[in-house]
């Protein structure tokens, strides 16, 4: 069974900065996109970024410059890297995964219904 574990959302002032991280396990795919995705409160779930098994990486435009995401293949572990956040950050975030998908091209095109497996979300909270 595959399974996605979010860690680190937290509060933090406008213009810090955190980490969120997701523990992939049970995947047994060679091949993958990960992704961030986030949801405010009475909003569509959104995709932040993602990247693939081939270390290519896409972004949405409202945090490109300011996000990173990266993937340690030992570890299983994705993380997005979130500095200089704004009140608009603030959100739900999931982790995303799925065996079939391909990013082509650095901006992120993915929606919610393109990823079979999710993880039950983090929520950071910025004032």
């Amino acid at each position: 069974e595959v399974q996605l574990v979010e860690s680190g959302g937290g509060s933090v002032q406008a213009g810090g900065s955190v980490t969120l991280s997701c523990a992939l396990s049970g995947y047994t795919h060679r091949r993958y996109v990960m992704a961030w995705f986030r949801q405010g409160p009475g909003k569509e779930r959104d995709g932040v970024a993602a990247i693939d098994s081939d270390g290519r990486s896409a972004y949405a435009a409202s945090v490109k410059g300011r996000f990173t995401i990266s993937n340690d293949n030992v570890k299983n572990t994705l993380t997005l890297q979130m500095n200089n956040l704004q009140p608009e950050d603030a959100a739900l975030y999931y982790c995303a995964a799925d065996p079939f998908l391909r990013i082509y091209s650095d901006r992120l095109v993915f929606t919610r219904a393109d990823f079979q497996y999710w993880g039950q979300g983090t929520q950071v909270t910025v004032s």
